[in-house]
């Protein structure tokens, strides 16, 4: 890559529905170039009403790429991601100063930004049994397991977490090394420079956000979305927050009403986990993503440009 560290990735991170898509096309636009999604969901062609994909006229505004860039069939990990994305930005790089990176999924903004361990490829079905136990035995079942096994992991915050459990139980199965073992590497240099955004909003306003985003989910088709999905529903990308809801139920657990009041609950928990890692990973500069002037002044003072 030439001239390589006059180069800068912009990366715009933040909780869900506070406002990254808008904003990072109003970047791009202002520095000619084009977007990178970094949300671990909208790689997926079949997920569209549930992880709020940019719209065909936010599409057309600014070139995006990883929307809808694989099969929910297909296993595409953050470690995929990092490769991909590094090599995308070679060729991107060639014919702009500047690329924006935006989403809310923080292990895939990290694996571009830090890189990630070199994680063991899992077993065939593991992961799907894995979820299996998830579902009939529970997360604390699970979290005793990884408490005899792997007590670094059992110790942080990420233990309440079930994705990142299942991930901890799948390396472990997989190489007999405990997940918290391969956290050791340091940061991997990056051939370009990083600008690192993060928003947020007051509290209230951002919840309000949320509720809506829900319900406008649910008026374009989320239940009927997920119910034509049955069949992939032990893929970890439809265990998360807007799809595990509306599968409990179909599946009869409890009424339409209920669900929508954890539909809006559990991604407001999601927000503020979001949040909470962004505040404790990478080196961002917070701003409200109203303040677009203060943005872009930002990023032009930092880059000199």
């Amino acid at each position: 890559m030439s001239n390589s560290r006059n180069k800068y990735l912009i990366i715009v991170a933040g909780p869900t529905a506070v406002g990254k898509t808008a904003l990072s096309i109003k970047i791009a636009k202002v520095f000619h170039t084009e977007i990178i999604s970094a949300d671990s969901r909208q790689f997926f062609r079949e997920l569209n009403v549930g992880t709020a994909k940019p719209d065909s006229l936010e599409l057309n505004e600014v070139k995006h790429h990883f929307i809808n860039s694989h099969s929910i069939t297909e296993s595409y990990s953050a470690g995929d991601f990092e490769r991909d994305v590094l090599t995308l930005l070679d060729k991107l790089f060639t014919r702009h100063d500047h690329v924006v990176m935006t989403g809310g999924s923080g292990l895939y903004v990290k694996a571009v930004s830090e890189g990630l361990d070199d994680l063991p490829a899992p077993l065939p079905g593991l992961r799907e049994s894995l979820t299996a136990r998830l579902t009939n035995e529970g997360l604390a079942q699970l979290q005793t397991e990884l408490h005899k096994i792997d007590p670094e992991f059992a110790a942080s915050k990420e233990i309440s977490n079930s994705q990142r459990v299942l991930r901890a139980l799948e390396v472990f199965h997989t190489s007999g090394i405990p997940f918290s073992q391969y956290h050791k590497k340091k940061t991997q240099k990056r051939p370009f420079q990083q600008i690192m955004v993060a928003l947020d909003r007051d509290r209230e306003e951002l919840y309000e956000r949320i509720n809506l985003r829900m319900e406008n989910m649910l008026k374009n088709g989320l239940v009927e979305e997920v119910a034509s999905l049955k069949e992939y529903r032990s893929h970890h990308a439809l265990q998360t927050v807007g799809y595990k809801e509306v599968f409990g139920h179909l599946d009869g657990l409890y009424d339409e009403e209920e669900m929508i009041r954890l539909l809006k609950q559990n991604s407001r928990r999601y927000a503020k986990r979001q949040i909470t890692w962004f505040k404790h990973q990478g080196d961002f500069t917070w701003f409200n993503p109203e303040n677009v002037s203060d943005i872009i002044a930002y990023i032009k003072d930092v880059t000199g440009k």
